[in-house]
């Protein structure tokens, strides 16, 4: 028995070899080099143009090694630039003053209202707090880590819209600094977590000389968990947990207003930098995020059929035989 070998079809390009040597074509070939050679490379720019396209439409798993590196060095470099930019405060004060004057007069100022009422008890804002600190990176982290074990196909561009939208978001940050409502002069607002002792803010208490305090357009609370809340309705099977994706962002919401840490329009900031993180990705891999395969194609190829060598000999040596 021979070793195993994938089944070749060698005689046909020798036989084209063998009929293309005709007589008194040399000089003719000669001439004819320039287009083999243009055809060689379209050729070779086509092979590569498909590759490209099947990366995009199939993108490989990434190493687990290079993904912690890589959200670990850009969790930083985007602390570190959101935090470096100049707080204004004056400016600061002057934009939160002209977005609440804007909602009263669209009648959805309802904010402080919504902030002295979940004040009032005592354990639901405590928890909002803790929320606040806690679930915006816990949940994003978990949901990273879901895509990346159960939709390999999808991991990158989806990870791509969450790099995208917070890369918008330092936009935003630089240009438009703006007051959360907490920190409103003449506000009339409360800051929970420091009335109630609890630690809800980077911006607040200890922590508050190492963060920048003006960086509240747009939240990037309500564009991270909007991301998180239509990764799981879309790609979750159970339907109770799909709900539980689209009442995520709407809790977020609900915390972000009840905490005063952000207005109504930071929230609309937020769904509008993630619009733009989709179409990045759309535009990166030609197809919206949620309709690349789940699993890579590299991943699921199908090794190739192997036979014993003399299986792939002619049958009239096993006829003489």
């Amino acid at each position: 028995m021979g070793e195993p070998t994938k089944i070749q079809h060698g005689r046909a390009p020798r036989a084209e070899a063998a009929r293309g040597d005709g007589s008194g074509a040399r000089p003719a070939s000669s001439a004819r080099l320039p287009d083999g050679a243009a055809r060689a490379t379209q050729s070779r720019v086509a092979a590569l143009r498909g590759r490209i396209r099947d990366q995009r439409r199939s993108p490989a798993r990434p190493k687990i090694w290079f993904e912690l590196a890589l959200i670990g060095i850009s969790y930083w470099v985007y602390s570190i630039i959101r935090n470096a930019v100049p707080e204004q405060a004056s400016i600061a004060q002057k934009h939160a003053r002209w977005i609440w004057d804007l909602e009263q007069s669209l009648g959805i100022a309802v904010e402080r209202s919504i902030n002295h009422a979940a004040d009032s008890v005592g354990w639901l804002i405590t928890g909002m707090n803790y929320y606040y600190a806690t679930l915006h990176f816990v949940v994003t982290i978990g949901v990273l880590v879901w895509l990346y074990r159960r939709h390999p196909g999808r991991y990158v561009a989806a990870r791509t819209v969450l790099f995208a939208t917070t890369a918008i978001a330092l936009v935003g940050f630089f240009f438009f600094p703006l007051a959360p409502p907490r920190l409103m002069t003449d506000g009339g607002f409360i800051d929970t977590v420091k009335v109630h002792g609890t630690w809800g803010s980077m911006a607040s208490g200890p922590a508050a000389h190492v963060s920048n305090q003006y960086a509240a357009m747009p939240s990037m609370h309500i564009g991270w968990s909007m991301w998180c809340g239509l990764a799981i309705f879309y790609l979750a099977r159970r339907t109770w947990v799909r709900v539980l994706g689209l009442l995520y962002p709407l809790a977020t919401l609900t915390v972000i207003v009840s905490t005063a840490n952000h207005f109504w329009m930071d929230a609309v900031g937020g769904v509008l930098c993630l619009g733009v993180g989709f179409l990045t990705a759309r535009w990166m891999y030609h197809s919206w995020v949620y309709k690349l395969p789940q699993v890579p194609a590299r991943e699921t190829a199908e090794e190739p059929i192997t036979v014993p060598e003399q299986w792939s000999e002619p049958a009239v040596s096993s006829a003489r035989r």
